[in-house]
């Protein structure tokens, strides 16, 4: 798999600089504090190196590293005052390597990680790892070949999930298509109290739009499904700004409403498509057309109720 199936394209930034200027000006949403809920680390340096390739134009952006140190740089001057990894890789030693990374680094509030619910060894790593406050959950989806649609029919995949759910952590979905979307809510009736979250749903342009918008209904009656509106600059379009994106953030606004969605950079991986202060940029103007208190849930105070991560650092806020 290459590290591009899993970040959603790279190359040269689209939006420029100017654009994301004029958008934030437009947009004075700059005193909310935000928790980054979709941070990825990872160092192909390291011995093992990581589980995926990478493309050319990632490599050569990025060196293969994304570390705390990094992110920061970028991070603070936006008033991102905290943020979750989110692991992708499967192996073990990443996991740990990622809690080690952020132990350090107070900015970085907590990680969901990517252990396999249906593996034997499963009940015995998530036991290790929930005993570190930093662990939130792990993440499942249309990731390294898994079809999340059919893992719903393993009853060991569902057993792994009720630990997840009985332990009051979260379990973040990765790449939605319209299946993983019908996987969520039929995993929602297997495990009521299992907290969901769909990661990167803008992205998804359906082919079906009329089956779309019904399985949105569907999820809009299930309050522990919840949206990140993240990867809003993910397509390949020639039109930026507020504008190409509001119908649909509007849609998904509606459906999941102002209590139920969360914001997510995916950085470094959305470095193809916009800078950290690009996605930020346009989250503001998005949430200026709306109320400062559905920005304030959206920027920060839903994921605390919903990855119930704990304040590292002073600046970070708390209800």
């Amino acid at each position: 798999m290459k590290r591009r199936d899993f970040l959603g394209g790279t190359g040269a930034v689209i939006l420029s600089e100017t654009m994301a200027t004029t958008i934030a000006q437009a947009a004075p949403l700059d005193d909310i504090p935000i928790i980054d809920t979709h941070v990825h680390l990872f160092d192909s340096r390291r011995p093992q190196g990581v589980p995926y390739a990478g493309s050319p134009e990632w490599a050569r952006d990025m060196h293969g590293v994304a570390l705390p140190s990094t992110y920061d740089a970028y991070a603070r001057p936006l008033n991102i005052v905290g943020a979750i990894e989110l692991e992708a890789s499967p192996w073990v030693e990443d996991n740990l390597w990622v809690l080690e990374q952020m132990a350090t680094d107070p900015l970085f509030v907590g990680t969901v990680g990517d252990l396999e619910p249906e593996k034997p060894d499963f009940p015995e790593l998530f036991d290790r790892f929930r005993k570190n406050p930093m662990f939130l959950g792990t993440r499942c989806g249309n990731i390294w070949g898994r079809d999340v649609s059919k893992q719903i029919d393993d009853p060991k995949f569902i057993d792994g999930l009720r630990r997840v759910a009985d332990a009051d952590m979260v379990m973040d979905s990765a790449n939605p298509t319209i299946d993983l979307l019908r996987a969520m809510i039929r995993l929602n009736d297997k495990i009521p109290n299992l907290r969901i979250v769909i990661d990167h749903l803008p992205q998804l342009d359906p082919d079906d739009e009329k089956a779309y918008a019904a399985l949105l209904a569907e999820i809009h009656g299930r309050p522990k499904i919840n949206a990140k509106l993240s990867e809003i600059d993910h397509r390949s379009m020639k039109a930026r700004g507020l504008a190409a994106h509001k119908a649909r953030l509007d849609q998904l606004m509606e459906a999941f409403g102002e209590d139920r969605v969360v914001f997510g950079s995916d950085w470094p991986n959305s470095w193809g498509t916009a800078t950290p202060a690009q996605i930020v940029a346009i989250a503001r103007a998005y949430f200026a057309t709306r109320t400062r208190q559905a920005a304030e849930k959206y920027f920060w105070k839903n994921s605390l109720a919903i990855y119930k991560w704990k304040k590292r650092a002073a600046n970070q806020p708390s209800l």
